[in-house]
């Protein structure tokens, strides 16, 4: 009883008042109508129905779930506890009546009962439009109207830092006060009509766009940080759709809980591009790494780019004797000494070389002088359409450099090199590809070689995002235009990884390998690019083709429909790390590698463009053109069921001559 009285809140008495009246007013307006069909009742008849007919109503509607319900979130399928309240509350009024009185005003009591039942509707409605009309002009800039995602532990936990906020002297604590919770979502129907700590469960995830506009919703909270990579992405796909703000709460591995000192609210942060991947961070052994790095003078060519200055910062973090960054482009390296110097000042050795990996000598003297115990070769020309442009500096830069580089670590005796490949060296279409298939078979022929010290192991992953010439950067720059996004064709996709991802990669590929390796990572399902772009446009709160066009431009020189992560013969084969594994090398004949590369080279020094792509495919024999890897694509329906062969005419690209 004591928690019914407690449940039966102001609000609802305030509500039940409200019926009284409506049912009272309902009497008088029908007595009134009826008075010009002289069908009128008498007052005693009035009376009785005033207190009768507003003790059943009130009564009936409460045992139908009227009151239980916050109107401001109502359904419509919530109309129906109104309708059976009033028409079963007038029956029983009915049946009281004639108890009493032994006779029925049938017509009089039907007119109120009809004039009640639009009363309470249309009341809660108005309730309904004027609550948040009025909340919504009540919440100040500094507050945004809230949904939270999930209605478990971590919702009454948000919920609950919220409340204490509004309260706190500390201007800390305001963080917390910037949200205003208006509703709660979530899958579990049970839940549905409950509360925690004042705020309503409304409805399921499904129905996360209809409530973000019922309810003017200005940011969403996604509150389920043990959720699923599938459910996630799915989640996390509706409400990037609905243009509101999203902050997301981490997975759980990464909140910190340290007896309730760090808030929830200041570990969550805006949704990314990755978190619609659809599958969870991968987990690295950090300790494997700390072992490798620790005390160990590490070289990173190509130390200024997006893979490469990731690298040397998670180096700088295992407690290193010397990080030599070797950069040819000034700027990038420049930018990345300073971020180092400022984050760890004379804790860091840190030495920053410009130089080319093309230049034998000027290399070599870099070998000689700091005596590198590991080399992370990430330099590289990546850009696939300039590269077709350019041939000569694909092989000059990839293949050159990725030779003098591994073959100068041999003589010098560096305990191990890791090179830094992509998925597009596999069944290349395109001189960038065959270039790093070719870096590839490099590192696989000095492994083979066991002349020296040196462990050799390439490893391989695909697009990254956020990375220099990758399609994020160029989409983004586009939106905030106001310019039209550009894809090459609808039917596009890629892998994708975040940069911490791949460096991790390539951090843990370099402690576990032997050499000879080619390590590739589980990067989940691949990607529609059609639809990253729809999902980042989405998420400056924007709709794709409506404010937004996305224009397809046609594939570029060399480009794929879909990328692939191992060739037919590799193979794969388990490590330790369940999402790490190891394609099988391919059988080289070294003798007539070594001449086929010495072609190569004299082409490529003699810039002799057709030569030097001729000799690239006879050492890359996967090396085919688009356009026969591409009519193969639109052709195999096992493949793309809803491409046909009869599309191919319709997919632009330009021809190789």
């Amino acid at each position: 009883m004591k928690k019914t009285l407690e449940k039966f809140s102001i609000r609802r008495i305030i509500l039940a008042f409200a019926d009284v009246f409506i049912v009272i007013s309902a009497a008088l307006i029908a007595n009134f109508a009826l008075s010009f069909f002289n069908a009128d009742v008498g007052r005693s008849d009035m009376l009785m129905s005033f207190a009768v007919c507003s003790l059943t109503c009130c009564g009936t509607l409460f045992i139908f779930g009227a009151y239980s319900k916050l109107w401001r979130f109502f359904h419509k399928r919530d109309y129906l506890s109104c309708i059976n309240g009033v028409v079963f509350g007038f029956l029983a009024a009915g049946i009281i009546v004639y108890i009493i009185r032994k006779d029925v005003p049938a017509l009089f009591l039907t007119v109120q009962a009809a004039i009640t039942l639009v009363g309470v509707c249309l009341f809660r409605l108005l309730f309904k439009e004027t609550f948040v009309t009025f909340s919504k002009s009540k919440t100040d800039g500094s507050r945004k109207r809230t949904m939270i995602v999930g209605a478990g532990q971590t919702c009454r936990m948000i919920l609950t830092e919220i409340e204490n906020a509004k309260n706190s002297p500390y201007e800390g604590d305001k963080v917390s006060a910037v949200y205003d919770p208006v509703c709660i979502i979530d899958d579990d129907r049970n839940k549905i009509g409950s509360e925690i700590n004042g705020v309503t469960v409304v409805g399921t995830t499904h129905e996360i766009h209809k409530f973000v506009d019922q309810q003017h919703i200005e940011q969403i909270i996604f509150a389920i940080p043990s959720c699923l990579e599938d459910e996630r992405k799915r989640i996390l796909d509706i409400c990037s759709g609905t243009g509101a703000k999203v902050k997301v709460v981490p997975f759980i591995g990464s909140l910190i809980f340290d007896g309730g000192n760090t808030p929830i609210l200041t570990q969550m942060r805006d949704i990314k591009v990755e978190d619609l991947l659809g599958r969870a961070p991968i987990k690295f052994d950090n300790e494997d790494i700390r072992n490798f790095i620790s005390g160990k003078t590490c070289m990173v060519t190509g130390g200024g780019g997006s893979i490469g200055s990731e690298l040397v910062r998670q180096i700088a973090k295992y407690n290193p004797q010397h990080v030599i960054i070797v950069d040819i482009y000034e700027n990038n390296a420049y930018d990345v000494q300073q971020e180092l110097i400022m984050e760890y000042g004379e804790k860091l050795n840190l030495t920053v070389l410009i130089a080319s990996v093309r230049d034998y000598y000027r290399m070599n003297c870099i070998f000689e002088r700091y005596k590198p115990d590991i080399v992370f070769h990430a330099a590289a020309h990546k850009h696939v359409p300039l590269m077709e442009n350019s041939p000569m500096e694909a092989i000059k830069n990839n293949v050159i450099g990725t030779f003098n580089t591994a073959t100068l670590a041999q003589f010098h005796k560096v305990k191990k090199f890791v090179m830094i490949s992509t998925d597009k060296a596999v069944n290349p279409t395109n001189v960038m590809g065959a270039s790093k298939r070719c870096c590839e078979m490099i590192i696989q022929y000095l492994s083979q070689q066991h002349d020296g010290c040196t462990e050799f192991v390439t490893t391989r992953f695909g697009n990254v995002l956020g990375s220099n010439g990758s399609v994020i950067p160029l989409f983004r720059r586009q939106i905030e235009a106001g310019r039209p996004v550009t894809v090459t064709h609808p039917d596009v996709i890629r892998y994708f990884m975040t940069i911490p991802e791949a460096v991790s990669l390539v951090m843990e590929a370099a402690a576990i390998a032997h050499g000879g390796e080619i390590f590739v990572l589980d990067m989940g399902q691949p990607v529609h690019i059609v639809r990253l772009a729809e999902n980042l446009i989405r998420m400056y709160g924007k709709k794709p083709y409506d404010e937004v066009e996305i224009k397809f431009t046609g594939l570029r020189p060399g480009e794929k429909l879909r990328e692939e992560l191992l060739m037919d013969e590799e193979g794969l084969q388990k490590t330790s790390n369940e999402l790490i594994f190891i394609g099988k090398q391919i059988e080289l004949d070294s003798e007539k590698f070594i001449k086929q590369l010495r072609k190569l080279r004299n082409a490529a020094n003699e810039n002799l463009n057709d030569v030097a792509v001729e000799a690239l495919h006879e050492i890359v024999p996967t090396f085919t053109t688009p356009e026969e890897f591409n009519r193969a694509e639109l052709i195999t329906e096992k493949r793309n069921p809803k491409i046909h062969k009869e599309d191919y005419d319709n997919v632009p690209y330009p021809k190789k001559k």
